[in-house]
């Protein structure tokens, strides 16, 4: 079998998946779907590292969007990575770029608002676009979700969050926003805290406003520093999540030689990976988690 059908098949598998998963309530229903845990606040303890779904499993649903999440947890995949920003009118939406072109109809809908900025737009306008479209006709008018929606879902579906701040710069206080949503949905709670959230950003001045105004909150800087700036990175930073092009056995070595500022050591989440090889590979390196677009194929590769 090519391996162009074989991820046609999983593509197919995962939409009758989710389907069954939302109606009988179970996600053992895929191939190769591990069962989940009584309580999914409960620490990872499989064998191979954790895996997280890049924007959900945007290799089989539309990115960033709620069939994105039941994808993930069709798979039997607990953690879920998002990309957050916020509205003209300052609601916070999850979607990954900083215009609306790529993943939406935007440019039809509103045709005379180049460059169709994220920021330039109300939530209720962005609730109008065709988010799901572009991956295919079977998830037509798929929508940008609010952070609030997210949440739910998540909450829903006993699900695990790795949130991106992205492009900080761009949304002075951001990360107040952010933790007053977090809060107001019950996501600052101590088991959430404990078990179900990470704050990640590219943005090192991010991560240090979300560690100072909530130290409890498990952070992680999006990049690979250089190994002599690591101990700067420790005092603010719970996790180092490089992109696996750029990382090799001792570089995740000398990050997990580290404490960060809750006195365990600095773990590493990697990005993004999408085949067999590369999991196996990254797997050899030690790393501690392994963001995928198709984490099934990730979990299979590392156990």
């Amino acid at each position: 079998m090519s391996v162009r059908t074989t991820t046609a098949l999983a593509a197919a598998a995962v939409v009758l998946g989710t389907a069954a998963a939302t109606v009988f309530g179970v996600g053992a229903l895929l191939p190769g779907a591990q069962p989940r845990t009584a309580d999914a606040r409960t620490p990872d303890r499989t064998a191979g590292p954790v895996v997280l779904a890049h924007r959900g499993a945007s290799g089989y649903a539309p990115e960033n969007t709620l069939a994105a999440v039941d994808a993930a947890k069709a798979l039997g995949i607990d953690w879920v990575e998002n990309d957050v920003q916020r509205t003209k009118d300052g609601v916070l939406v999850v979607v990954h770029d900083t215009d609306l072109k790529r993943t939406t109809d935007v440019e039809e809908v509103f045709p005379d608002r180049a460059p169709w900025a994220v920021k330039d737009f109300t939530a209720a306008e962005i609730a109008q676009l065709d988010a799901g479209s572009w991956f295919g006709e079977r998830f037509a008018e798929t929508r940008v979700p609010t952070l609030t929606q997210f949440l739910h879902r998540l909450d829903r579906n006993r699900q695990k969050l790795l949130l991106e701040i992205k492009s900080p710069a761009s949304y002075p206080g951001i990360e107040r926003d952010i933790l007053r949503v977090l809060r107001k949905e019950g996501w600052l709670g101590p088991s959430h805290v404990r078990n179900r959230l990470v704050i990640q950003s590219f943005g090192a001045d991010s991560i240090k406003e979300v560690h100072a105004l909530r130290p409890d909150v498990t952070t992680g800087f999006l990049g690979t520093p250089e190994v002599t700036d690591l101990p700067s990175y420790a005092a603010f930073t719970d996790q180092i999540n490089p992109s696996y092009t750029t990382i090799g056995a001792d570089y995740v070595a000398a990050v997990q030689r580290l404490k960060g500022p809750h006195g365990k050591r600095l773990r590493v989440n990697t990005w993004t990976v999408d085949s067999a090889a590369d999991a196996a590979k990254v797997h050899a390196y030690g790393v501690d988690g392994i963001i995928s677009n198709h984490p099934d194929v990730v979990r299979d590769a590392t156990r």
